[in-house]
């Protein structure tokens, strides 16, 4: 037997012990029979094992280079790396499908086996919810997009080869990275309709499935600042983010998990916003849903996307669907037991600033997926138009029109400086009421210092209203931030003779959910002052010949020659670019174009910069004439930007503080 045949039989067996899954546990759940609750998950457990052998089948195939199956030969090639061979795997639309199935089984199997015991009365129904999420994917694979479908003849002898693009360091980890953030949502999901279903629907399951979010937003975090890395250092335009479709699906259940780690917050203090949480669950699987329609189905329209496919889009369609019938059913039906226990009892509250701060974050992620898929609507539209005009001629949608990064920024400006606001905000507020006396007590210091952190950039030159704001706000909430380690150190202080390393990290140890939310805001304002750094960056374009220089805000860069190499895979011309300050060389850039071989119409840039603590110089080549020597480049000072990279370090430790929350610690924010 084939690699080939043996793959497409063990997926047809993914998607029948699927199914057998979904079968026993309902059965079970419904006459509350241990022992078919128990063949559902042992089922469960099967298509993690059949999964874990499919996906060993297509790596090897990648490794051994079994050009017979058309998925291996078109996203590989002889010549290629060993770990781009195994990243492969996942660079295409059919073996991204495959390792979307691998990793929701993996992680459905992990938390029915943690869970089991504990969820008794709830289990069958959450397996059952997990089972009809892998029946769906596997579908996918065995009647759309089977990664194992071979050549019957004509068998090529060598590969297509991976995306010159996709053949990046960070892209090794980018991609699976958003996976893991995008499939792990599927357990909490799992886990509310389960609530939902069982009736039991108290406080208990959102516990079990608070660090299954917050793993899930880690790693979509980590995913988003990844793809931002590769965006920088190798498309050679200058930036991180450009409001790209593909970026925006990563960035949609981003806000919501965010909304939810907050809110959670409440009900565990408060016994307030059960349904607002339960929805927030929906909304946040749903959202991966649609990031995954809106990827793989062609309806929106940019470079990353893997290609149109209207199998895809009418069978996502109809699952999305699904989902919004049935999840929401469930909560209209089960809203009487959802009633909060507490009330809002004043707008001076952290309660009100988490409310105001999750509206925030939806709306946030509204407006992206609204403003994504307009160009979408409107071609849709036109479509209709066409089709029935004596019923929709009155209407005239327009031309389709592509929705760029001003149109975002525009909008997304605002916002994200309220979030930060929020941010600075909430912790000088107290549960349920805060008085006049500790309203002033608490704003003082933040306020000086954010008022200073506006002044000191206009005095220094920055004339941008949107950057003053940025700074004056990061001001703002770093001393909100300080000024709450400070007084917890200085009590630990007061109670025994400690040192402040010694207080500060018994603070954060006793108290990792409350200290490390703390850590990720230090985080997110790093990455804002990164962020505020846009408010002067400095692009110019040159032509130049070696031995010419060009002046670059405070730097000079002299080209001193081009360089023609090669190596089994490509061929590439590196240009040397000298980086004087003051009359000194402070680096040597050398940016580059690269030519595969496999694939020569799609040369990439290799970007090359001089980082500071407070800025990058940026160089990428963009033309280049041998002859002459002439050479087209791009040229860049991009302030503060490292610090969005630091910031992200910072937050990341942050959530890996809050990961290791105990489970009797008590829920503060």
């Amino acid at each position: 037997m084939t690699i080939a045949s043996l793959g497409s039989l063990t997926v047809l067996m993914i998607f029948l012990m699927s199914l057998c899954s979904f079968g026993l546990s309902t059965a079970g759940a419904y006459r509350r029979s241990e022992r078919l609750i128990e063949g559902g998950i042992q089922a469960l457990y099967a298509t993690f094992g059949l999964s874990a052998f499919a996906s060993s089948l297509i790596i090897y195939a990648f490794l051994a280079g079994d050009f017979s199956i058309q998925y291996v030969q078109q996203t590989s090639d002889s010549a290629m790396p060993l770990f781009y061979k195994i990243t492969a795997f996942w660079g295409g639309l059919d073996g991204s499908l495959l390792f979307w199935v691998l990793l929701h089984t993996l992680f459905a199997s992990l938390a029915v086996r943690a869970n089991r015991q504990r969820h008794r009365e709830m289990i069958g129904h959450v397996v059952a919810v997990l089972g009809v999420i892998s029946a769906f994917f596997a579908g996918l694979l065995l009647f759309l997009k089977d990664p194992f479908s071979p050549y019957l003849i004509d068998i090529p002898r060598t590969g297509r080869g991976l995306n010159p693009l996709l053949q990046n360091f960070y892209m090794i980890f980018h991609p699976p990275s958003l996976y893991l953030g995008y499939v792990s949502l599927a357990v909490p999901y799992a886990f509310g309709m389960g609530a939902l279903m069982s009736g039991h629907v108290d406080a208990t399951w959102q516990r079990s499935v608070r660090r299954w979010v917050l793993f899930s937003w880690i790693f979509l975090s980590v995913g988003l600042i990844l793809g931002g890395l590769w965006a920088y250092e190798e498309l050679g335009w200058g930036g991180y983010w450009a409001w790209d479709p593909v970026e925006n699906a990563g960035l949609l259940p981003w806000f919501t998990t965010v909304a939810f780690l907050h809110s959670v917050m409440i009900q565990e203090r408060r016994g307030m916003m059960k349904v607002w949480n339960v929805v927030l669950i929906i909304i946040s699987f749903l959202l991966t849903i649609i990031g995954t329609f809106m990827t793989r189905s062609g309806v929106v329209e940019s470079v990353h996307a893997f290609g149109e496919d209207s199998d895809l889009a009418w069978t996502f369609g109809a699952f999305m669907l699904l989902i919004v019938v049935f999840s929401f059913g469930l909560v209209l039906w089960r809203r009487p037991l959802l009633r909060a226990r507490g009330e809002l009892e004043s707008a001076l509250s952290r309660e009100f600033a988490f409310l105001v701060n999750n509206w925030l974050f939806l709306i946030c992620s509204l407006f992206v997926l609204a403003a994504t898929m307009w160009p979408t609507f409107i071609e849709w539209m036109n479509i209709l138009v066409e089709r029935y005009p004596d019923a929709l001629g009155w209407i005239d949608p327009g031309e389709r029109k592509t929705i760029g990064p001003p149109f975002f920024n525009r909008y997304m400006r605002p916002l994200g400086l309220a979030l930060l606001l929020l941010t600075g905000v909430g912790p000088l507020l107290a549960w349920r009421k805060t008085t006049g006396q500790n309203l002033i007590r608490q704003f003082a210091g933040p306020l000086v210092v954010g008022v200073g952190a506006t002044i000191a950039p206009a005095i220094l030159g920055v004339e941008s209203p949107w950057g003053l704001a940025c700074f004056g706000l990061c001001g703002f909430t770093f001393w909100t931030i300080v000024q709450e380690f400070y007084r917890g150190v200085a009590l630990r202080r007061s109670r025994r003779p400690q040192g402040v390393g010694e207080a500060l990290l018994g603070l954060v140890l006793k108290a990792r959910r409350r200290y490390g939310g703390y850590i990720v805001h230090l985080g997110i304002v790093l990455m804002f002052f990164g962020w505020a750094g846009n408010a002067y960056k400095v692009e110019r374009k040159a032509t130049l010949q070696p031995g010419q220089s060009f002046e670059l805000g405070a730097y000079v860069i002299r080209h001193d020659g081009l360089r023609v190499t090669e190596d089994w895979q490509k061929e590439m011309i590196t240009a040397d670019l000298a980086v004087l300050k003051d009359g000194v060389v402070v680096d040597v850039l050398h940016p580059a174009r690269w030519w595969y071989y496999q694939l020569p119409e799609q040369p990439t840039t290799e970007v090359s910069r001089y980082m500071s603590v407070g800025e990058d110089v940026y160089t990428s080549m963009q033309e280049v004439d041998l002859t002459t020597g002439w050479t087209q480049l791009s040229l860049f000072i991009n302030p503060l930007v490292n610090w969005i990279w630091v910031g992200m370090i910072v937050m990341l430790g942050g959530a890996l503080v809050c990961v290791g929350t105990r489970k009797t610690e008590a829920a503060d924010a």
